[in-house]
Parts: structure tokens; C-alpha cells; sequence
């Protein structure tokens, strides 16, 4: 069994298929890494890892994805076959290819827990390692971390719209990346999905109906419901193959029949198109008249949250919903004009401890893209009060909870980082559920409030004024807060509630 770092990767990989991670870069990556390591720099390095906006026009982020750059921080290395290809591409020293071949990650990271609820701006990650090794891991975490939380974010969504009606993810055939999209969409809420291959590496519920194709084989309707009843204990028949109001006639007769020569029981009926309104009342109508209210009527095709939120406030009765291109590309809206389709995660550099061993804090200088330097630290006062965005140094606030939590020290997994996904979808759920109502609309929500203590401000200031810069930025007014120390010392790093 191959091993890395000591650690047997290839068996341990819960989430990361490592297909040559040392090739999970962009070029400038490995050059960057050349230019520093020909002139020396390669002391201790601080990226924050964060996203600018929430997804969606929202108001806050689902994290989701640590686990999988975990692993692919872990399982970081280069073979002899990747040394040979960069050889090829760049004309590198043969001393750094050495070098590289003895990279391994031996830094600290720590993150919000998967399932944890974030905010614009607020560090999800922060690493801390030698330059190259800091610098070479960016573009795998954030591919990581990006989807998984755009996915994650977006499932949510859509579970509130639904006001908790059971969400079936249906993506598998036009996800971007399938088995991170079930993953993610199983963290923010869906209950089951239709993708076998992600159900058995996640242990998840799978479910699924039949498709039109079943029925077309059929010489008549009847018939292929028929053949579905009498195959299955419980099953779901699609209505919208050829005319959903003729349709539910036929269904319900069908399952009396097989009711009552075999016991088998219609759990649900399935509509994929057509007036999803007016359909859906006949259909439940026509189901209770029938004595048959415990039969679910499941909605899909091109289902979101802003469509499935305007079925059920024009009285659609409409128990589940199949939900697969929105969730699986995490989209957007035309209509509503909201942008979708990717998360703009970003890994900037706070800090450099040069040869002297002195910690200098770093910024960007570029307006609205001006970022924050510094080690820093996240606390959430009370139940979603506010947060606060402070120096790794300064004391704990009063009331507030740590939401940062050490992942990795000296490049190994720290115990109870990768936790079972039950347990992140526990946490995930219970976030969603303290989480004020304002900050779920899924149009124009109130912005949640993120502090920066008096302390990062003025290192701000200070490090734009070393750097010359000052009268390039278009002023910001921030809120401020005197951290208040808190009464008790603070605990160790813990899950957010």
C-alpha cells in the first residue's frame, strides 16, 4: 500500500479521488514556487480562504468541502510522473524538482466545520506553512470548497422553499461533479438522490421512479402501470407521459387491482411537466376520492427554489420534489436576474514571517477587493447576533464562539476533523434551523452583521500606510466593536450550534 507522509492515502480517501494531486494546480503555481525558492522565500506563510459575496443574491453560505481538501492537502505530493511532465513544460533546475519531490504538506490549517453557516468575507479556512508548500495546495482547496459549499448553499435553499417537503436530488446527468453534488446537496438537505454510485460510497437513501421510456414500450398506459404494480411492494407511477387527467384514472384503478390481489401499495404519483397548479389539485382530488390520501403527488422538471416557492403559494398540493440541473450546476435565475453557476472563493495572503522571524502582515490593495491582513479569528455572539472578525491575539468577546477549528497541525489530520457525513448533515440542519428567518429569503435578504474589532482596523490601516498606498482605496466605513473580553477562559476550538 503506497504512503505518503505516513499516511496510507489511497485507502483512507473518504471523498477525493487523488488522480496526481501535485498536478492539482494552476501553472503559475509550480512558477511562483520556482521564483521563490531561487531566491530564498519560503518562510511561514498565512492564507485566509473566503468568499467575497454569498451565492444566490443570499445572505450566507453552507460550508461544505473540508473534508475533501483535507485529503487533498493530506495526500499532497509529486511523482516521478509529474516531475517528469513539469521537466518537459519548464525548463525548472533539477534542484527544485528535487525539491518538489520531497514536498509534503507540514503546515496548520484550521476551518469552519462542514455544515457550519458563513457569511461574506468571513475566513472559511486559514493555513498557515512554508510558502510553496501554502501556495501549491490554492487551487485544489478551492476547488473543494467552492462547489461543495455553491452545492451546498444551494440545497438549502431550496429544503426552505419547499418548507421542508422531502427534496429528491436528481442530477447525476448533468451535475458538474456528481458525486460532490449528491454529497453536497445530502449537507444542505436533500433526502435522498437518484445517483446509486454516490448512495452506496455515502451510505444514502436512494430513490427513484420510472421514466417516460417504460411507458412508451407499452402497448397502452395500463399496461405499463400494471407491470410496475405487479413488480413492486411500493411504487410510483408517472402521469404526464400522454394526459395527466386521464392518467390518474388509470393509476388509481390500477392499484386497487393489485391492492387487492397482491397487497402491493401506490406510494406516490410523479408529474414532470405540463400546469404543475392546476394538474397537482386534480390529481390530489381525484387520489382522495378515491380513499387514497396517503398517496404523495412528487413534482419535477426544472425545478429551483423560486419556483417551487411560487407552486406552493399558488396552492399547489404538492408533497416532494425532484430537483436535478438546478442543484447539480448550482443555477442561477434568468428571470429574477440572480447569478449562479459558481462560488468566487478566494485564498489571499495575510501574513509572511521573513528570516528574522519577524510576522508581517500582507494586504491587497485593489478597492472593493482590499483584503484583510493579519492571523484572524471568527467568534459568533450569542444566537446569530453577530459576528466578529478579530486578530488571532486579541481575547475572546464575551458571549462569542469560536468558529475557526484546527484541522491539520504539522501537516496531519487533527482527530474528529473528518467526521462521519451524518454528522455533518446534524450540524448542517441544526444551523439552519437556529438561523433567523431574515437571513433565508431567497430575494433581497437583510444583510447579517460582521464586525471588524478596532484592533484589525488599525492593523489595516497601518499595513496600507507601510505599503504606500492609502490614498489608492475608495473609503469604506465599517462597523468597529470593542472586543469585550469574556469572563472565561476561552475553550478549545468547537463546532458552531
Amino acid at each position: 500500500m503506497p504512503e505518503f507522509g505516513g499516511v496510507h492515502s489511497q485507502m483512507m480517501t473518504r471523498s477525493y479521488r487523488s488522480y496526481h494531486p501535485g498536478l492539482m494546480t494552476d501553472m503559475y503555481h509550480p512558477d511562483s514556487a520556482y521564483v521563490a525558492w531561487r531566491k530564498g522565500i519560503n518562510g511561514q506563510t498565512t492564507f485566509d480562504l473566503f468568499a467575497r459575496q454569498a451565492p444566490f443574491g443570499g445572505a450566507y453560505l453552507l460550508v461544505a468541502g473540508i473534508e475533501t481538501a483535507l485529503e487533498f492537502v493530506r495526500d499532497f505530493h509529486y511523482t516521478d510522473e509529474d516531475l517528469a511532465f513539469l521537466s518537459q513544460i519548464r525548463d525548472y533546475e533539477p534542484e527544485f524538482l528535487d525539491f518538489l519531490a520531497g514536498l509534503r504538506f507540514t503546515g496548520d490549517i484550521l476551518a469552519m466545520p462542514e455544515g457550519s453557516i458563513a457569511f461574506p468575507n468571513e475566513p472559511l479556512m486559514r493555513v498557515t506553512a512554508p510558502f510553496a508548500e501554502a501556495l501549491l495546495i490554492e487551487s485544489g482547496i478551492l476547488q473543494a470548497i467552492n462547489l461543495a459549499t455553491l452545492i451546498a448553499t444551494k440545497a438549502s435553499r431550496i429544503v426552505w422553499a419547499a418548507r421542508h417537503r422531502n427534496i429528491a436530488e436528481f442530477a447525476l446527468r448533468r451535475a458538474q461533479e456528481p458525486f460532490t453534488v449528491t454529497r453536497a446537496s445530502y449537507i444542505g438537505g436533500a433526502a435522498t438522490t437518484s445517483f446509486l454510485a454516490a448512495a452506496f460510497k455515502f451510505r444514502l437513501r436512494a430513490t427513484g421512479s420510472i421514466p417516460h421510456a417504460l411507458i412508451q414500450v407499452f402497448e397502452t398506459e395500463e399496461e405499463a402501470f400494471a407491470a410496475v404494480a405487479e413488480t413492486y411492494n411500493r411504487y410510483t407511477l408517472l402521469l404526464d407521459t400522454y394526459d395527466v387527467r386521464r392518467s390518474i384514472g388509470i393509476a388509481i384503478r390500477v392499484a386497487r387491482e393489485y391492492q387487492e390481489r397482491l397487497g402491493h401499495q401506490l406510494a406516490a404519483v410523479r408529474l414532470d411537466s405540463g400546469d404543475f397548479v392546476e394538474d397537482s389539485k386534480f390529481v390530489r382530488q381525484e387520489l382522495d376520492r378515491a380513499g387514497m390520501e396517503d398517496v404523495r403527488i412528487l413534482v419535477s422538471g426544472d425545478m429551483d427554489e423560486w419556483r417551487i416557492i411560487d407552486l406552493l403559494e399558488q396552492g399547489a398540493p404538492i408533497d416532494a420534489f425532484g430537483v436535478g440541473t438546478s442543484l447539480g450546476v448550482g443555477a442561477g435565475s434568468v428571470e429574477y436576474d440572480i447569478a449562479g453557476g459558481s462560488l468566487g472563493g478566494v485564498y489571499k495572503v495575510a501574513q509572511y514571517e521573513d528570516a528574522e522571524g519577524r510576522e508581517l502582515p500582507k494586504i491587497k490593495l485593489a478597492d472593493a477587493k482590499s483584503t484583510w491582513p493579519g492571523k484572524k479569528e471568527i467568534y459568533r455572539l450569542g444566537n446569530f447576533e453577530a459576528d466578529v472578525i478579530q486578530l488571532a491575539g486579541e481575547p475572546r468577546p464575551a458571549n462569542g464562539q469560536r468558529l475557526l477549528k484546527p484541522v491539520m497541525r504539522d501537516g496531519k489530520i487533527v482527530p474528529g476533523s473528518l467526521p462521519p457525513l451524518s454528522e455533518i448533515w446534524e450540524l448542517a440542519q441544526s444551523n439552519l434551523r437556529h438561523l433567523p428567518e431574515p437571513y433565508h429569503a431567497l430575494r433581497d435578504p437583510q444583510p447579517y452583521p460582521v464586525h471588524y474589532s478596532e484592533a484589525l482596523q488599525a492593523l489595516r490601516r497601518e499595513t496600507m500606510q507601510v505599503y504606500g498606498h492609502l490614498g489608492r482605496l475608495t473609503r469604506v466605513d465599517l462597523p468597529t466593536v470593542s472586543v469585550q473580553p469574556a469572563a472565561e477562559p476561552p475553550p478549545p476550538a468547537a463546532n458552531q450550534v
